[in-house]
């Protein structure tokens, strides 16, 4: 094994999006780092059954928009 390849693995604390809190190892950040959640089980549409709705920010949205009326002569 090489020496010095590893990162370094310590404690952080992670926050949900309710507030609470629990600690855990990462190699994220530093020693005793607190990593604040966006999405968790708590709010995702996937864990929650798809109540909250995601903004859809892709390019299939504008394309269909822009080719809407376009029909093909048979």
């Amino acid at each position: 094994m090489k020496n010095d390849i590893h990162p370094d693995y310590h404690e952080i604390k992670v926050v949900m999006t309710d507030g609470t809190s629990y600690q855990t190892r990462s190699t994220w950040g530093k020693e005793g780092d607190t990593l604040a959640l966006d999405i968790d089980p708590l709010s995702h549409p996937a864990w929650v059954g798809g109540t909250k709705q995601l903004v859809d920010k892709g390019r299939v949205a504008p394309f269909n928009k822009r080719f809407a009326n376009f029909k093909l002569r048979k």
